[in-house]
């Protein structure tokens, strides 16, 4: 079978990037042929592992300082509202030069699988791919995250789609709301790992991971922490990656004096080493589509703190079980649930083992084989409804 992973940049970083290059490898070694898509490149090198035989199709090369187009923001403002609508997380991307090398790409498909991974490239898959190709959109964020602007176009088009795919029961629901009669299928993304060295619970570390924005809510779990050093000044808050709150971010460490205790290191190529090296994984996002960096910690058998933000830690998590759910962007909740967990290595010990068997239900040997068997179906003509996924 031939299938086609389409992508706005797979030579950058993040969770989608690294779930579809699993995605792919896995496709790959279980003979099928397939090809990965990067609409544009900006980098010399892709930063996740790919299977030998996936090649890497770049359609606007935009490396050496090359922009996507002369005339910038004009640009944009004459494809506004065409295929790509404004309040796309990546509109800035989508110049006229890059959405149509997107349409004419999908335009000239004539058969295979088409996987396509952004709300951008759904649509234009929606709209411009020929009936020959099998069209899956996957979502990896919420429907509640989007503005009006894509939601409102999501439900004109999607409809037309063979497929597509979401991460949670919850965001099914939303979908199935939204697109009476589609076919919304629901399977998680899958842990690169499920059985991992586990955490020991011996070392004073919270570990907390992602990019360094608003979403990411890492400004309130800093300010929550300022509260559990006030009675625990012996444990350290450790935040990985990189982004455009780094500065903002950093100031607030200083302000509020917790340069003994929270550090943000950037992005690490050894975080399974970090979380085994940890207590207590920390997840303050204001907003989710499934937190995969919190599965992997979960099978590092690391309890996780998290605000039961929509959508992802309450489709996960079972509250006092494996982990606690505090309300959305209430840091003092958050702060209390910390130091409860923190107070009680024995729940801590309890939880995380908890932890590492629900991460279970996330190993790849049970997720890929619900891809593969979905490709299988559509491309023998079958129409899908419900849930493929058995979890929660």
């Amino acid at each position: 079978m031939k299938i086609r992973y389409f992508m706005l940049h797979a030579y950058g970083v993040g969770g989608t990037i690294r779930t579809v290059a699993n995605q792919a490898n896995a496709m790959a070694a279980a003979g099928h042929d397939v090809e990965l898509v990067s609409l544009v490149r900006r980098r010399e090198r892709p930063h996740v592992r790919l299977d030998p035989r996936i090649p890497i199709v770049t359609l606007v090369d935009q490396r050496g300082g090359r922009r996507p187009d002369p005339l910038g923001r004009r640009a944009w403002r004459r494809v506004r509202g065409k295929v790509v609508p404004r309040g796309e997380f990546a509109s800035a991307y989508f110049t006229e030069r890059v959405e149509r090398a997107a349409m004419d790409y999908v335009a000239a498909l004539r058969d295979g699988v088409l996987v396509t991974t952004r709300p951008a490239l759904n649509l234009i898959a929606a709209r411009r791919a020929p009936r020959g190709v099998v069209t899956v959109a996957q979502e990896h964020m919420n429907l509640s995250a989007y503005p009006g602007t894509i939601r409102k176009q999501i439900a004109r088009h999607y409809g037309r789609l063979d497929a597509i795919t979401v991460l949670t029961r919850t965001n099914r629901r939303e979908y199935e709301r939204l697109l009476p009669g589609a076919p919304i299928v629901q399977i998680p993304n899958a842990v690169h790992r499920a059985v991992q060295d586990p955490s020991r619970q011996v070392n004073p570390v919270v570990v907390a991971a992602g990019r360094l924005t608003a979403q990411k809510g890492f400004d309130l779990l800093i300010e929550a922490f300022a509260r559990v050093v006030a009675d625990h000044p012996e444990w350290r808050l450790r935040i990985f990656g990189t982004g455009a709150r780094k500065a903002e971010l950093d100031g607030l460490v200083r302000r509020l004096e917790l340069g003994e205790h929270v550090t943000l290191p950037g992005r690490t190529g050894r975080l399974d080493e970090e979380l085994t090296n940890a207590s207590v994984y920390a997840l303050s996002s204001r907003f989710e589509g499934l937190p995969m960096v919190m599965i992997e910690a979960m099978a590092h058998a690391l309890p996780v703190v998290a605000f039961d933000c929509p959508t992802g830690p309450g489709d996960v998590l079972t509250d006092g079980v494996d982990g606690v759910l505090v309300l959305p962007r209430d840091v003092n909740a958050l702060a209390d649930a910390l130091v409860r967990v923190i107070s009680d290595r024995d729940l801590r010990v309890r939880m995380g083992g908890a932890a590492a068997e629900t991460a279970r239900a996330y190993a790849p040997d049970q997720v890929m084989p619900l891809w593969e068997d979905l490709f299988a179906e559509l491309a023998h003509g079958e129409r899908v409804t419900g849930t493929f996924w058995h979890g929660r």
